[in-house]
């Protein structure tokens, strides 16, 4: 059912910080700051030949990402996001088997304009997977 690796995500405390070690030390391509008001997130691609990281710095008071700094202050990895095909089937298949879906079940539009689910991460070994329909 999953397709590729689309991105791997990382919370960070200090978003220029994170933008210019990734620029100036890795040498790496990385986007302008993208703010998802939805989502409660401000993002930034770090693009790499076969995948990207997703810089996460929180946007609102209601930012589930200020959570997560609040209980990893440095920051770190927050999730996978993995390519689907079609994120209907793909939600039936996983909720069928047991899987829960955060939110309210349905589909978000994400930071690719495409449609995201984020699935449990108790149901995924302790971490939080992103599905983005491709």
């Amino acid at each position: 059912m999953i397709g590729k690796l689309n991105h791997v995500a990382i919370a960070v405390a200090d978003l220029e910080v994170a933008i210019l070690q990734y620029k100036t030390m890795l040498g790496a391509v990385v986007s302008e700051p993208q703010d998802l008001p939805e989502h409660g997130v401000t993002v930034v691609f770090v693009e790499l030949p076969n995948t990207k990281i997703e810089l996460l710095y929180p946007f609102g008071e209601d930012s589930p990402i200020a959570g997560f700094l609040a209980k990893n202050p440095s920051g770190g990895m927050h999730h996978l996001c993995y390519e689907v095909d079609d994120i209907h089937t793909a939600a039936e298949t996983l909720t069928a088997n047991g899987a829960r879906i955060l939110g309210d079940g349905k589909p978000k539009i994400g930071a690719h304009g495409k449609p995201v689910l984020f699935l449990h991460p108790k149901d995924f070994s302790g971490t939080l997977l992103e599905l983005e329909q491709i």
